[in-house]
């Protein structure tokens, strides 16, 4: 049952404010005097508005964008699914790669994949991006569950590494985004207070489970009250753009593929934040917008890295000596998801001995298609520079802005 209430093409209620007491943690010694005085006294906290039971209509040019987009999406889904089947996790991979590089988390596709091999659990920034693939994978996976628990296990999964305490858990503490350490005073913008996030993310995935609205705009408005909701203490961003794919696959938009749509955003990042920002002014549209144009963006960049993929793939064909379907062709397929792969994870996935996998190997290293690099006493590793180099120009070709 929905309700008539902002029904005009274009608006959705904004946020609206609630005064709320504020006790600084900082003393004298800590920060400057003035500093603690402007951080004193009662903030400005935000009210997310309930959207679950609006009305959604589309203006006519927009509903028109959301569907193109939403057809360019299939089709690139179903035509990609049936060639990039190697490619499929590198997709995923790339989508996480790309979201965390919109929260400055940034790492060489060879670091991701070495992170990503060793299992390693440091603070670095390819140690958040691979962690950001499992919030992904989560994401595609929990699909058919658009539930508050499902949420809660793509930020575990997102966060499990790097905050054990709050890794899928609501926050319980105030915090804003923007200004200063010291208080929300002087913040870009103030999410709800703690005691809010419960009710407001329960809303949120009334919202989500609907079956009247466009999948694409949608996932959209979604997103964009997520992060208004801001129902996490870290991990926000990352989490809410899984939610994005979550929906897509969940609701059948896509099927095979993960769609890089965070490239597509980070070509205009700066128009991401503005849309956002007048999302919660009641701008409704233009979010939407701006998923459109990132679907458009994200398509585009992986397109080109499908075709490059598969282009390296068929040089192969005509270098590697050995026969088709023996183990060295499987630990070339193999390259494709784990582009740097060690002993273990060869054995893993072939159902070999250890000692049984150095032979297959030999092939590959002979015709140029993997590297060997580390030592006996370090850990020999064999990577494929050819799909690191693709994945490095996708990097490039999404960190490009666009004017």
């Amino acid at each position: 049952m929905t309700s008539d209430v902002a029904s005009a093409p274009g608006r959705w209620p904004g946020v609206t404010f609630e005064r709320l007491p504020w006790v600084s943690r900082y003393e004298q010694g800590q920060a400057s005097r003035n500093q603690i005085r402007l951080h004193r006294g009662p903030y400005d906290s935000s009210i997310p508005a309930a959207i679950s039971s609006l009305a959604f209509n589309l203006d006519a040019e927009v509903a028109s964008a959301v569907d193109d987009a939403a057809s360019e999406l299939a089709r690139f889904d179903e035509q990609s699914g049936a060639i990039v089947a190697p490619f499929t996790g590198l997709l995923l991979r790339t989508e996480a790669a790309a979201s965390s590089q919109i929260e400055n988390l940034t790492a060489s596709a060879r670091a991701i994949a070495q992170a990503e091999l060793l299992g390693t659990k440091d603070g670095s920034n390819a140690a958040q991006i691979v962690s950001n693939t499992s919030a992904m994978t989560a994401a595609v996976n929990l699909a058919s569950s658009m539930s508050a628990d499902a949420i809660l296990a793509m930020h575990h999964a997102l966060m499990q590494n790097h905050d054990p305490q709050g890794a899928g858990q609501w926050r319980s503490e105030p915090v804003w985004i923007g200004g200063s350490r010291l208080g929300p005073h002087d913040a870009h913008f103030v999410p709800p207070h703690h005691s809010r996030v419960v009710d407001a993310i329960d809303d949120l995935v009334a919202f989500m489970q609907r079956d009247d609205i466009p999948v694409l705009a949608q996932a959209a408005i979604a997103h964009a009250q997520f992060e208004t909701i801001h129902p996490f203490t870290d991990g926000n961003g990352r989490t809410g753009r899984a939610l994005i794919h979550a929906m897509l696959h969940g609701k059948g938009l896509t099927r095979h593929i993960t769609v890089p749509i965070s490239a597509g955003l980070l070509t205009e990042i700066e128009g991401y934040f503005r849309a956002l920002d007048s999302y919660r002014q009641g701008d409704r549209d233009s979010m939407v917008m701006r998923l459109v144009d990132a679907t458009f963006m994200g398509i585009a960049n992986g397109k080109q890295l499908v075709a490059e993929l598969d282009a390296i793939q068929k040089a192969w064909n005509g270098r590697i000596r050995a026969r088709k379907g023996s183990h060295s062709w499987q630990i070339a397929q193999l390259l494709f998801e784990h582009p740097v792969v060690d002993v273990p994870l060869i054995a893993t996935k072939l159902g070999l001995s250890a000692s049984n996998t150095y032979a297959p190997l030999q092939p590959l290293i002979d015709a140029g298609v993997v590297v060997e690099s580390g030592s006996r006493l370090r850990g020999r590793t064999w990577r494929s520079d050819e799909v690191l180099r693709a994945l490095d120009s996708f990097a490039r070709r999404a960190r490009r802005r666009r004017h």
